[in-house]
């Protein structure tokens, strides 16, 4: 990942924490994206490539801090969160925790403590932003099956033979082993464990819930 794809989100309503995160984290390379509150993330919008996180005051107008986590993640898809707050009670760091932030800092946050944080955070989103991409590709190969090759398929991981598939679906053996030879080859597998471990794959990923089109009596989603 290059170094002008990481973008850093700083959500805060301190104007003086604001320029000092800022220049911190520009110092190190990143792009950073400053809101003074909520009201203003609708305007950020992130290439779906880049490497990301979010820092975020917990305790922001009135508490709202869980919100903007919420509001985040529902359009940043697995954005790492690092909540800071200036009450660093055990409830809160719990809740926190719990809710899947990546780290709760308390304020004064020192610069290495922040940078260092944020680097978890962005491995984090880079390993997650791999799976997605896996993801993707396995529902781009999915799709390019015909509709009777997703039968085919649907049938193979299930554990049925080629004369049963062929028997199911009124057709002969010869014909289903033309149709099984396509799929290995479309979803780029050499056997029918790769096979079956890449429907897995594609029916457990959040990404691929929303790109991949499921036949009708086809692999279901969860």
């Amino acid at each position: 990942m290059k170094s002008h794809s990481v973008v850093i989100l700083v959500v805060d309503e301190d104007p003086v924490l604001l320029r000092t995160f800022r220049r911190l984290l520009t110092a190190s390379g990143h792009e950073v994206k400053v809101l003074f509150s909520a009201s203003e993330l609708s305007t950020i919008s992130l290439e779906p490539d880049c490497s990301r996180c979010a820092v975020v005051d917990l305790h922001q107008g009135g508490g709202n801090g869980f919100e903007v986590k919420n509001w985040l993640e529902h359009q940043f898809p697995d954005i790492p969160i690092i909540f800071i707050s200036a009450d660093g009670d055990v409830p809160s760091t719990v809740r926190a925790i719990k809710a899947g932030a990546v780290d709760f800092l308390i304020k004064p946050v020192e610069e290495q403590v922040l940078l260092e944080s944020v680097r978890r955070a962005l491995e984090k989103d880079r390993s997650s932003q791999q799976e997605r991409n896996q993801i993707q590709e396995i529902a781009r190969r999915f799709n390019s099956l015909t509709p009777r090759e997703h039968e085919v398929l649907e049938l193979v991981v299930s554990g049925r033979l080629n004369k049963q598939i062929g028997g199911e679906l009124g057709t002969c053996e010869k014909t289903i082993k033309v149709h099984r030879g396509r799929v290995m080859r479309k979803m780029g597998v050499q056997s029918l464990a790769e096979l079956v471990q890449l429907t897995i794959k594609l029916r457990s990923g959040s990404a691929a819930l929303t790109t991949a089109t499921f036949p009708r009596r086809g692999v279901p989603s969860r």
